[in-house]
């Protein structure tokens, strides 16, 4: 499949990142769109944080399967959308840092499941941390009333 055949995939998913209400209300923005790679950024804010001030692992799990969905989404064509149907998160490390960078990338294209990998780091003075991977698998949704891109 060629950038052809995918149409504006960074206009799509940009205009569909912005319909993630979720996202909005973590304040997480869209940073990077390439085929097949997507990184989402989100500041540091205490209202995200479990009983320990960390960034919770539900709010890294969204944050990661939104960037694994949208790299999926970058790989097909236009008219198709994407639903994760499954995914694995190991959280590696405290999410304490001033932002935290999110990214998706394509492990296995398909026409009808993807398998996409994620990494989550945490970015304060220094080194980039990483802070959880994730591995989720995306099914390739056609023709479905109410699911469009």
């Amino acid at each position: 499949m060629n950038d052809t055949d995918r149409g504006d995939f960074r206009e799509r998913i940009r205009q569909s990142f912005s319909r993630q209400a979720a996202m909005h209300t973590i304040g997480a923005e869209l940073t990077r769109v390439e085929h097949g790679v997507v990184e989402i950024e989100l500041p540091f804010d205490v209202k995200l944080t479990q009983q320990h001030g960390i960034l919770h692992a539900g709010i890294i799990s969204a944050a990661l399967d939104s960037a694994c969905g949208f790299a999926a989404y970058s790989v097909i064509d236009a008219e198709a959308s994407i639903l994760t149907i499954e995914f694995k998160v190991n959280l590696m490390s405290p999410g304490r840092g001033e932002r935290f960078l999110f990214r998706g990338e394509i492990t296995k294209p398909g026409s009808n499941i993807i398998v996409a990998d994620g990494r989550g780091y945490a970015i304060s003075d220094g080194p980039a941390k990483l802070i959880a991977s994730m591995t989720g698998t995306m099914m390739v949704i056609r023709g479905r009333e109410g699911i469009t891109g």
